[in-house]
């Protein structure tokens, strides 16, 4: 059955449909704690009323539900089915799960896969380990700005120059505000060290006491897929510890590069913009 987009009173169809996007994406980054409006409405810069019937429309179409109790909103039914129908051409985290699972089992520790959103990395999944004391820096769904974490860094520091300028210029504003220790010129510094050492490392800049170490996973080309991350309380992540985990992952980034090779290569994807909130 086909679904009507209904443009919203004031918006042309064209905004209507770039907007609703933009909130689907917003309650996509909330994970299973959901978005409530006054979420929404901020992170947007879009007025309540718009909101709300973008919202509607959402529901609507199946893309978005909304919890009858908590009136939080999560990620609908078809949302889900288009998911699954993309895994064949995007199936990154399909064909990643047994790595992540090999690497919590042999470390003990939690382990993390995250793609580029835009000038953001997502969490897409969080294999927990079994070691007692653990870190919660990240869950899936969670979204930092590129260079912000061990895997967002790994996959900055697998970018060209020029990539990585662009994407610093448009995170300024937010790495000063939201992230004080993490200014453009460290981020730089440590996309060096990440190239030099050929690994990622987060020195519990976002968290204190919480460190994480990432590679870059590469497509063919040599394009950045996404990245591996391992996350440690600072006891579990001294250098000769960085250097075995950083072995153990290099050897689950080629079986998940080898994997990846045969899904469609994805040279022909649109690139989207560098958006970080929704255009008010």
């Amino acid at each position: 059955m086909e679904q009507e987009v209904r443009p919203v009173a004031g918006l042309n169809g064209s905004q209507s449909v770039d907007r609703a996007l933009g909130l689907l994406s917003l309650v996509s980054y909330s994970g299973d704690d959901g978005s409530t409006l006054t979420d929404i409405v901020e992170q947007s810069g879009l007025n309540k009323p718009t909101a709300r019937r973008l919202l509607l429309a959402l529901i609507r179409s199946g893309l978005l539900e909304q919890d009858t109790l908590t009136r939080r909103y999560y990620l609908g039914q078809e949302a889900y089915v288009l998911g699954t129908l993309a895994t064949r051409r995007y199936g990154l985290l399909q064909i990643s799960r047994d790595s992540l699972g090999f690497l919590s089992a042999k470390t003990q520790d939690t382990s993390f896969l995250s793609i580029q959103r835009d000038s953001y990395a997502v969490c897409l999944h969080r294999e927990e380990g079994t070691y007692p004391i653990r870190t919660h820096a990240l869950q899936a769904g969670y979204r930092h700005p590129l260079g912000v974490g061990a895997g967002s860094l790994a996959i900055l520091a697998a970018m060209q120059d020029d990539e990585v300028e662009v994407i610093l210029a448009v995170n300024e504003a937010a790495l000063l505000t939201e992230y004080p220790n993490l200014y453009p010129d460290r981020i730089r510094a440590d996309v060096a060290a990440a190239r030099e050492n050929g690994f990622a490392l987060n020195p519990g800049l976002i968290l204190t006491n919480s460190w994480g170490i990432g590679l870059a996973i590469r497509y063919p080309d040599g394009r950045p897929a996404g990245a591996l991350s391992i996350a440690a309380i600072d006891s579990r992540m001294q250098p000769a510890r960085q250097a075995e985990l950083a072995a153990l992952m290099q050897g689950e980034t080629r079986k998940i590069e080898a994997r990846l090779a045969h899904l469609q290569p994805p040279n022909d994807r649109p690139k989207r913009p560098y958006v970080s909130k929704v255009a008010p």
